[in-house]
């Protein structure tokens, strides 16, 4: 498992938080447990030991063990205790070294709830901002927003850990602050920011924009799927008549909106419509602009979606400590590594399974980094 190894370099720096007299497992051992248990499908701590113990003697020809296997609650202390910065730091380096990013890829960022986590006596559930590349299929980092804070906060701090050069970073309206499309210019990358009325003077002057420009660039699409026609026309604008304090939009080449309406075909339903509107530091055609739109759903689609339905993330109460938050990025450790081993088709959950009971197609999974 030559995998392991890259991983135990990385991980190694992990400062182990228990006292020397409760070391009875290895750091590293606890840690490749973790991650390889939750490629297998375990979802708990007590799965985490389950498992361990099925697989003790495939797990002993690559892992030390010298007092076998760890108890549930050992699992439970110690990722409970890890620092979670440190770890989400690791992570994001170990990312770093596996990521192929090309110039111009899509790079999502947006949050998600994990509603299981709150506790009793917090304001709200945990939530963590995430980024996405969408060509690598691959988490590149995440960093959790604090209790007293929002994503406008985490989002800085995210920009700030990971490799964004030459990419197209998409958020929605809750990143569109001049601060962040600031930060997205420096890092040398471009950025689309979904525009509502949060910003209100910016919202007001694109529309003015689209009602008086007559030099608008445009693109439309359709797609039958289910039943369903939709259209979406992309609308976009380089040069400004009303956009007023532009200079304070870092690298502001472009205005877009999307106009999208979709029809539903032997149903009641009536036609639903709905405008959107983006400002973009990126010269690029209609058809581009509205492809990478598109793409930023895939954050959505192929990261919170699976992370819910695939490894149950949404339904986790772990409570205790750093537990919510490292248990987050073993699942996307082993999202990443199962995104990228293609010689199964199954879905996620069911390459999940198949690493569980198949020792030789686990090794496949590890072997991709």
């Amino acid at each position: 498992m030559k995998a392991t190894n890259k991983l135990r370099s990385i991980f190694s720096q992990i400062d182990d938080p228990r006292s020397d007299i409760n070391k009875l497992h290895k750091l590293e051992d606890i840690l490749l447990i973790g991650i390889i248990s939750v490629i297998c499908a375990a979802e708990t701590w007590k799965d985490m030991e389950s498992y361990a113990k099925a697989k003790e003697d495939f797990l002993r020809n690559y892992l030390d063990l010298p007092n076998g296997i760890p108890s549930d609650d050992t699992f439970n202390r110690v990722f409970s205790s890890i620092d979670s910065d440190q770890f989400e730091a690791c992570f994001m380096e170990w990312v770093s070294l596996i990521v192929n990013l090309t110039d111009g890829e899509v790079i999502p960022i947006d949050g998600k709830t994990i509603r299981g986590a709150k506790s009793c006596g917090k304001k709200s559930p945990f939530h963590m901002v995430s980024a996405w590349a969408t060509r690598n299929n691959m988490v590149l980092g995440q960093v959790k927003v604090s209790e007293k804070s929002n994503e406008i906060t985490a989002i800085p701090r995210l920009l700030e850990l990971i490799t964004i050069k030459g990419c197209t970073v998409t958020i929605d309206a809750m990143g569109c602050q001049q601060e962040i499309a600031s930060k997205i210019i420096e890092e040398q990358a471009d950025y689309i920011l979904a525009v509502k009325e949060n910003q209100k003077q910016l919202f007001e002057n694109i529309v003015d924009e689209f009602q008086f420009a007559k030099n608008v660039q445009t693109d439309t699409t359709e797609d039958v799927d289910h039943g369903r026609i939709e259209t979406r026309k992309c609308s976009v604008i380089s040069h400004f008549q009303f956009i007023e304090n532009q200079e304070k939009w870092a690298g502001l080449k472009c205005v877009i909106k999307v106009e999208s309406t979709r029809e539903f075909k032997n149903s009641d339903k009536p036609t639903e419509a709905a405008t959107r509107y983006y400002i973009c530091s990126k010269l690029a055609t209609a058809k581009e602009l509205q492809k990478a739109i598109r793409l930023h759903w895939s954050i959505e689609n192929k990261l919170h979606w699976v992370l819910d339905v695939a490894f149950g993330e949404d339904a986790s109460r772990k409570r205790e400590g750093n537990a919510a938050q490292n248990f987050s990025i073993l699942s996307k450790i082993a999202l990443n590594l199962l995104k990228n081993e293609t010689s199964a088709k199954n879905g996620i959950k069911g390459k999940r399974l198949k690493a569980a009971y198949d020792n030789d197609y686990l090794l496949k999974v590890i072997e991709k980094v």
